[in-house]
């Protein structure tokens, strides 16, 4: 109870002016009775960088990681690896409440030497996505093959990356399609199987590349906006809370772990790469969630948006000025009973002028 009332004091002060992220569409099962989470639901927290204080936009702090697997293990959570969420997820099975997944991305020798070593001896499983040039070129920042396997051979989850830690998006489809063809065949090559878990570099991918996914054989891609993976949410663009330096106290970690899905249909635009800026951003909440009242929406370096109410269910967000170029995010949020919040947002990329 303590912990609920202090998340409740944690939203209400980020909410007063701090912005965040995540994503997803498509049709959704009915809430709970209770109007809680669907029946299969999860958070799923992304990492990059370990112990690297120069970097505090892609880096978490030692001391504040330790935090992390602290409250993970005290606190009323369950950490499943990610393939067994998804599967739920895809599948509409039930998952715990809280049910919680780890990932990293990006095999640096820090993970292997800082991270791994926590969370092996917390006893919790994570998902490490790869880029493999780095790998195949020896570079003294990534951890080798052999280390990979190693972690591999002892429970952990390979997913992909791609060949480098780039962006996809901007470059010909049939060159994207052969970086990722390339990168998995490395990782197939090496480990023995082939990887089915992509993650977007740097959070960005349009529909074209969801699309392209799908026809690598890819059974999930993730972003890097935050938000609550859900039954019915899109299984190319799912969305994970990015944990780093400066947005990873123990206070947010907390507020993510406990975030439950705000869920929609019809969003638009449903190109993330924008054609029109700033966006026409629009979504249907789906089931009886709350009050739809007490939605509220943020972009990033822009505050709160105006909200305008179409029917019952139906929220259009009036963005004031033009996104810069390069990414940004809108998140919404509503408060539920019990200190907890409901949580959706889009990660836009403005494309650079030419």
């Amino acid at each position: 109870m303590l912990l609920r009332r202090a998340v409740t004091r944690i939203a209400a002060a980020l909410w007063a002016g701090v912005v965040l992220a995540t994503g997803g569409a498509m049709t959704v099962p009915a809430a709970r009775a209770d109007g809680m989470a669907p029946a299969s639901s999860a958070v799923v927290f992304a990492y990059n960088r370990f112990g690297e204080d120069q970097l505090p936009n892609s880096s978490i702090r030692l001391d504040q990681f330790e935090s992390h697997i602290e409250e993970l293990q005290d606190g009323d959570y369950t950490v499943l690896p990610l393939p067994e969420i998804l599967d739920a997820i895809q599948k509409s099975k039930p998952l715990p409440d809280r049910a919680v997944a780890i990932t990293i991305d990006d095999a640096t020798k820090q993970v292997y030497r800082e991270a791994w070593p926590r969370l092996r001896a917390a006893g919790l499983p994570v998902t490490l996505f790869i880029a493999t040039d780095p790998l195949d070129r020896a570079a003294p920042t990534h951890m080798s093959w052999a280390e990979v396997r190693q972690m591999a051979n002892a429970g952990v989850t390979i997913g992909l990356l791609g060949g480098t830690t780039m962006s996809l998006l901007g470059r010909p489809l049939n060159e994207a399609s052969a970086e990722i063809r390339r990168a998995a065949d490395r990782v197939e090559a090496e480990l023995g199987r082939r990887p089915t878990l992509l993650a977007w570099p740097q959070g960005e991918y349009s529909t074209a590349l969801q699309d392209l996914a799908g026809t690598l054989g890819f059974t999930a891609a993730l972003g890097q906006q935050s938000g609550v993976v859900y039954s019915g949410a899109d299984d190319k663009a799912l969305p994970r809370f990015v944990m780093n330096e400066a947005y990873g106290s123990i206070d947010r970690f907390r507020l993510a772990a406990n975030a439950l899905p705000l869920p929609v249909d019809d969003l638009t635009p449903d190109e993330p790469l924008l054609t029109v800026n700033p966006p026409p951003l629009g979504f249907t909440v789906v089931g009886d969630v709350g009050d739809l009242g007490r939605v509220a929406c943020f972009a990033a370096g822009q505050g709160r948006m105006k909200l305008e109410r179409i029917g019952d269910h139906r929220i259009e967000v009036r963005i004031a000025e033009p996104f810069p170029p390069g990414r940004t995010r809108v998140n919404c949020t509503m408060p539920v009973p019990d200190g907890r919040w409901r949580w959706f947002g889009v990660q836009f990329v403005v494309p650079e002028k030419p």
